[in-house]
């Protein structure tokens, strides 16, 4: 091919790439009514937003419960929000005690900043909303994403700690060569949630979820999700709430993350509670944070990354035994296990 015929095939290819664009982000969505109305369930905790000097505004669900127990702080994962992490957690912790589940920044309802995400940044945040509210100690839950949120909470301000749950989550997330790389691609996510309608993205999800068409990637990557598709519009309006570009650097923030070389120094009650069946975070991985912590209690859930909505009554006992050993160790006990 001569220079000037590649010079104009490439120019042809940059057009079409052009127009492609232009008509998908500039087209009317469809009026598709059989996609339903995006409600949310109807028992989410109240929420509250406070603004914090040197954070910004913090969202966040604050679920009352005994004052004479330490508040329980659940930590979400990456990309969701934390009513999507923790929507049927909450009704099970009611009465074990208070309950505040922030946003982080980039992430459903949290703070857009101009500076770029870092975790230890989003550590700092939770730590500042916990002095601002006057908690004292906290039991930290930290949920996949929130794993490592939870440990560089400890690290950096030990004294909102009480113990640490770490559920679904690892001490480093480079497992094979094949999630190193994939890590490297994290831009083509924000190149899809960019140019895809979310109408489209709903349509797919509905169709997965109902076993339409095949093969059923949604369901390997979520088993549950037939279960929630009821929920699937106010699901994809929670994705839909995350700041591209900050979901895109926490990947790659969890792709540096490792702290095999300090958590070993984690000097409150823990537990590590592992979702056996598990395609995202490997269960070999997760068990490998029994190793690195001392003493640790060890809770397993027959699931895999979507167990804490997919498996809720399963997630939520073994998540209890889990508050409870911790609480036990801290010479208070909470509430029984269900």
């Amino acid at each position: 091919m001569s220079r000037t015929s590649w010079i104009l095939t490439a120019a042809g290819g940059a057009a079409a790439v052009t127009a492609a664009t232009a008509w998908v982000t500039g087209r009317s969505r469809p009026d598709d009514s059989s996609l339903g109305v995006a409600r949310p369930p109807g028992d989410l905790p109240p929420s509250r937003t406070v603004s914090l000097d040197g954070h910004g505004e913090i969202f966040f669900r604050d679920q009352p419960g005994p004052a004479d127990q330490p508040p329980i702080v659940l930590v979400h994962g990456w990309v969701v929000s934390a009513d999507l992490n923790w929507f049927t957690t909450y009704g099970a912790l009611e009465e074990v005690g208070r309950v505040i589940a922030p946003d982080h920044r980039g992430h459903g309802r949290g703070a857009r900043h101009s500076m770029p995400f870092r975790l230890a940044d989003v550590a700092d945040d939770i730590a500042a909303l916990l002095r601002a509210e006057g908690t004292g100690p906290a039991i930290i839950v930290g949920y996949s994403m929130g794993g490592p949120l939870t440990q560089l909470l400890w690290q950096r301000h030990p004294d909102v700690v009480a113990g640490v749950v770490l559920c679904a989550t690892a001490a480093h997330f480079n497992f094979s060569t094949v999630t190193a790389l994939g890590w490297r691609f994290i831009t083509l996510y924000q190149l899809g949630q960019r140019l895809l309608p979310r109408t489209w993205i709903e349509r797919v999800l509905l169709t997965q979820a109902q076993d339409a068409v095949g093969p059923n990637l949604l369901r390997r990557a979520a088993p549950g999700i037939s279960e929630l598709s009821p929920l699937l519009p106010w699901v994809v309006g929670e994705l839909q709430r995350g700041e591209i570009e900050d979901l895109a650097e926490a990947g790659r923030e969890l792709s540096r993350f490792d702290s095999r070389g300090w958590i070993t120094g984690i000097d409150v009650p823990s537990a590590v509670l592992v979702t056996t069946r598990d395609r995202l975070v490997p269960p070999s991985a997760q068990l490998q944070l029994v190793d690195l912590l001392d003493d640790p209690l060890v809770v397993e859930v027959e699931g895999d990354h979507d167990a804490s909505a997919a498996m809720a009554t399963e997630f939520n006992s073994a998540l209890r035994k889990a508050i409870d050993h911790i609480a036990s160790r801290n010479d208070t006990r909470i509430g029984g296990v269900a």
